[in-house]
């Protein structure tokens, strides 16, 4: 069974987002895309709450989203519930948002990481487990922020 995942991207982060369509999909994950479709310019909150509210209401357990430095996408995912939107710029930052923070949502600047970077980043992000333990304990801490 395939797993699945849900991408989104502005303007500023299409072509980023395009190629790791291609790498998710030779990792075997089913992948739906929820925009932008080319490079004219959108919003970047409509993108994220196409995203963000998949992740919120349970119809996707992981997210993507790319913008041009990837602050306003992470902006506008967090303001959804159970939705813990990281932007990471290294393997470091990939690995802690997961290990640490549980991290469903992976957020890249399309302007500022590298084509290559970033797939790395998607590698160790996709590949780490959370750790739980008194991690949950914060986990738990942010839910209730949103309460």
């Amino acid at each position: 069974m395939k797993k699945k995942i849900i991408i989104g991207s502005d303007h500023g982060g299409y072509e980023l987002k395009e190629i790791l369509i291609k790498r998710l999909q030779e990792a075997s994950y089913e992948v739906d895309d929820a925009g932008c479709f080319n490079g004219e310019s959108v919003h970047y909150p409509e993108i994220a709450k196409v995203v963000a509210s998949q992740i919120s209401n349970g119809e996707f357990q992981q997210g993507i989203l790319v913008c041009g430095t990837g602050i306003g996408m992470s902006i506008a995912a967090n303001r959804f519930n159970g939705v813990r939107a990281t932007l990471c710029h290294d393997h470091f930052t990939a690995r802690m948002s997961r290990e640490h923070n549980n991290s469903n949502v992976l957020v890249l600047g399309g302007r500022v990481t590298g084509d290559e970077v970033a797939e790395d980043i998607l590698e160790v992000w996709l590949n780490t487990d959370f750790q739980g333990g008194r991690h949950s304990t914060r986990i738990g801490m942010f839910d209730e922020l949103t309460k």
